[in-house]
């Protein structure tokens, strides 16, 4: 058995796709691309069961975990010890050079939702990892060039590879596609693990979208069997968790817990948890109906408390604990600054009185604001790990309060959620993952927040607050309408086809990148 490569050899491609590599990849997905198909299935029986009247609740068989007082994630590993601001995006050649230099303590090099999976994207990205860990790397335009700092001034790498759902087709075994999860993680590691090593730090990751402690344990045996079958110690990885999913805000201890030789602690994945919030009871009516996205701030009473037991158990567990997205891009306009500065640092403040150790931000121009908040909290001291919040005690019930969260669905929320979304999946479709709309910084779980609730309010046939109910001849119309807005609307054609497709197909689509990736050859 061996490896197929699919796609075409680009350039350099061979320091990438090494026998090594290739190796790995295949070791890995014949120990365990069974075990991935098969949790995914159970994702799918659990939304069976949600929609037939079941509920999401804190597991009764891992209760010896969470009563266990005694156990703790390994230690924090050399550039993970202060990680009061990160810095997220995808890995194109400037973004890289941008990222290390911005101040931030880390960069969550994205392969994953700001990313979109070309066959030049996934190599390419390794390409420019490989280039910046070996400082052979530069960017030029017309009138800028662009180079690393030294190197005590960079920001840690910690690379975010695909979810578990995503399969990367450029690379098969025994004719059938890998996991995009396994295979980010695979090439990453066996070009720049050992470099990593040798300066002094190692090769760290984000684990996007997982819904259970079972796929962290996944996790964990990747791991395993990757440092053995590349001669690299093992503990040496190091994972952190992004709890984006409305099922793994009730395993978030065992999470760790499965991980904990190689935990680096957990994040509040805010924008995928609502996305998740509403795609795990879709079929369940009102109660966990969400009113216009932009209007569910950071302290509603389900989102409070998500975050609040985020905290108290990454802390409880001796792990960090991480905040959530500053989406606000700088603009011309002052006006605008300055408002979307003071939400900034009124968002960082929260987070860190409530005992964050970081929080991110997606524009090098928001770092001096995050920094200067938790600066002011931390002082000299890289954490605040020892803040146990033992204050805290959330309930199910309290995570599940959706039906308390304030707001309306209004005709203008619906507007937003049409253009953002084709916005979006038009840069999306053209290679580029992450899209400056609306002075935000999009990626793909805006979009799938956007999709998500206009296939919920129509199913649901909610009322906006002009009287007009949610149909798909009105979805239809705004789209039109919204594009129109943007001019050349012959661009958005191929956006327009597929965001239809996902908002008001009949089934709903678990993830509407899987849709996307098929456009591509």
């Amino acid at each position: 058995m061996a490896v197929e490569v699919s796609g075409p050899m680009g350039e350099r491609y061979d320091e990438i796709l090494t026998e090594r590599a290739l190796g790995l990849i295949e070791t890995l997905h014949c120990a365990y691309d069974g075990r991935r198909r098969e949790l995914l299935e159970r994702r799918a029986q659990r939304v069976a069961e949600i929609a037939a009247g079941a509920s999401l609740g804190f597991l009764p068989d891992t209760k010896d975990v969470r009563d266990d007082p005694e156990w703790r994630v390994a230690p924090a590993a050399p550039g993970l010890v202060d990680r009061r601001v990160e810095i997220t995006g995808p890995t194109d050649r400037k973004m890289t050079i941008n990222a290390l230099n911005s101040g931030a303590k880390v960069w969550l090099a994205d392969q994953e939702d700001a990313n979109t999976p070309t066959w030049e994207n996934v190599v390419g990205g390794q390409l420019n990892l490989l280039d910046a860990i070996t400082r052979r790397i530069d960017f030029s335009t017309d009138t800028k060039s662009y180079a690393l700092k030294p190197d005590e001034e960079l920001a840690t790498i910690v690379v975010r590879p695909r979810g578990w759902h995503l399969p990367e087709k450029h690379l098969l075994v025994d004719g059938e596609p890998t996991s995009g999860s396994l295979v980010d993680f695979a090439l990453y590691l066996s070009a720049c693990g050992q470099l990593q090593l040798d300066r002094g730090q190692g090769p760290y990751f984000y684990l996007p979208k997982m819904e259970s402690h079972l796929e962290a344990r996944l996790w964990n045996d990747v791991f395993v069997t990757a440092q053995e079958a590349l001669g690299i110690p093992r503990g040496t990885i190091r994972a952190t968790v992004l709890i984006e999913t409305y099922p793994a805000a009730f395993e978030m201890e065992e999470i760790l817990y499965e991980l904990r030789e190689h935990s680096a602690g957990l994040n509040a994945g805010r924008w995928d948890y609502m996305f998740s919030v509403i795609k795990t009871h879709r079929t369940r009516g009102k109660d966990f109906q969400l009113p216009d996205r932009n209007s569910v701030t950071m302290t509603v009473p389900f989102m409070r408390a998500y975050t609040e037991l985020l905290v108290r158990t990454c802390h409880k567990r001796g792990a960090h604990a991480i905040g959530g997205m500053a989406a606000f891009i700088p603009s011309k306009d002052p006006a605008v600054n300055e408002v979307a500065f003071a939400k900034v640092e009124a968002d960082k403040t929260r987070e860190a009185g409530d005992g964050f150790d970081g929080s991110w931000v997606a524009h090098p121009g928001m770092v001096e604001t995050a920094l200067k908040v938790f600066d002011s909290v931390l002082g000299e001291r890289p954490n605040q790990v020892d803040k146990l919040r033992e204050d805290v005690a959330v309930t199910a019930e309290q995570l599940l309060d959706v039906a308390a969260t304030p707001g309306e669905v209004t005709e203008e929320g619906l507007r937003s959620n049409v253009s953002v979304a084709i916005q979006y999946l038009a840069a999306w479709l053209d290679g580029t993952g992450a899209v400056g709309i609306f002075n935000l910084m999009e990626d793909a779980a805006t979009a799938e927040i956007s999709r998500s609730q206009i296939w919920q309010w129509r199913r649901n046939q909610v009322t906006l607050d002009t009287g007009v109910t949610v149909t798909t001849e009105l979805v239809e119309r705004i789209a039109d309408e919204e594009i129109a807005k943007l001019g050349t609307p012959e661009r958005y054609d191929a956006a327009r086809a597929l965001f239809l497709e996902v908002a008001l197909a009949d089934e709903y689509v678990d993830f509407l990148t899987l849709p996307a990736y098929e456009r591509f050859g």
